[in-house]
């Protein structure tokens, strides 16, 4: 008699980009699985990682181009999971870092399906440390805020006017279309020379970093493709980043020609 096998869901953080940064159990959960479902952030060379006859279901959503609605992928998901009976959920980042990880765990386990969580390293933190810029530094920055640059109105959320008015490190996800109108609103809070960086396809072979300050990101933001992801980094901790002060002496000596 054949076995009856349980179907399960495993929720893997992919890690901020690069396919060599998963975790050893989130990497050994995808290749126990028996079908992936994977975001728009994962690495291809990541599904490399995995037998190549399971199915790889791609399930991504960038702005203004979602493949699937969420209730699409909540429906697909326990579909998958009865029909293949191991399923991996693969999430850019961190699962529970702006990843909806809680709708579709309500949404799974309301079919009796059994789901486990395997952390990622979230790219608001590890993107930054890719370009050397730390969140917090002794004397600089004792906190930090991680935040989406808006509502799902498209205005900002309530959140940057408060970390824009403490002195904590702010870290904007989703923000790169915002860039200009988030330098503007966070200058009404803090000095207009404060540091700010726009990290592109963090710890990519392609990465990109822009560093400036407030009331010159505007000049800088030609070298940005809106059409890639990005993460904002806005506090003194910029400052750290190597080539800030070599930007900085650029400024000046533009400002005088």
């Amino acid at each position: 008699m054949e076995a009856i096998i349980e179907p399960k869901v495993t929720l893997v953080g992919a890690g901020p980009g690069s396919h060599d940064l998963i975790t050893v159990r989130g990497l050994q959960a995808l290749q126990q699985s028996k079908a992936i479902l994977y975001d728009a952030l994962v690495s291809p060379e990541l599904l490399k990682e995995v037998d190549p006859a399971i199915p790889k279901i791609y399930v991504g959503k960038r702005c203004n181009s979602h493949s699937r609605t969420q209730d699409e992928i909540n429906r697909l998901l326990v579909e998958t999971a009865f029909q293949y009976g191991s399923v991996a959920r693969l999430k850019g980042g961190d699962p529970f870092v702006f990843g909806r990880a809680s709708e579709e765990i309500d949404y799974v386990t309301s079919f009796g399906i059994s789901v486990t969580v395997v952390p990622g390293v979230s790219s608001a933190i590890a993107v930054p440390a890719s370009q050397g810029i730390p969140l917090t530094s002794r004397g600089v920055s004792s906190s930090f805020w991680v935040m989406t640059a808006t509502k799902r109105d498209g205005t900002f959320s309530e959140d940057l006017e408060y970390a824009a008015k403490s002195t904590a490190t702010l870290v904007i996800l989703m923000g790169v279309r915002k860039l200009n109108e988030i330098a503007v609103e966070v200058s009404k809070y803090r000095g207009s020379h404060t540091p700010i960086a726009l990290i592109q396809n963090g710890t990519m072979s392609n990465e990109t970093c822009t560093v400036s300050t407030l009331n010159g990101i505007g000049e800088a933001a030609h070298k940005v493709d809106p059409s890639q992801p990005g993460i904002i980094v806005i506090g003194n901790v910029v400052a750290e980043h190597p080539t800030f002060f070599e930007e900085a002496v650029q400024r000046v000596v533009h400002s005088y020609l």
